[in-house]
């Protein structure tokens, strides 16, 4: 169990930790910048389809929520307000 604990621990030193060093003194060009941007925002958005069509009793209600928290993510709500403005909103279309 230890072994795998510490093996674990270096796959991240290796995989996340290094390259975070290894990248702040690197220029890369703005498009590279700009597609490096968007990779949260996918990963979060693969995370929480899923969740939005299983967790309500509806899919529509879950889709129209996550529509709802969408147009207010494109609108530059700070994500405080999406969550607390989605939740809401599902309260009431409910």
């Amino acid at each position: 169990m230890v072994v795998l604990i510490i093996c674990l621990c270096l796959a991240t030193l290796i995989t996340r930790i290094i390259p975070a060093f290894m990248t702040g003194k690197m220029n890369l060009p703005e498009g590279v910048v700009t597609y490096l941007n968007f990779i949260p925002y996918a990963a979060l958005g693969v995370l929480i389809f899923p969740g939005i069509l299983e967790v309500l009793e509806s899919p529509v209600d879950g889709l129209l929520g996550g529509l709802f928290a969408v147009v207010l993510a494109i609108l530059r709500v700070p994500l405080f307000f999406i969550v607390l403005g989605t939740i809401v909103f599902i309260y009431f279309i409910m």
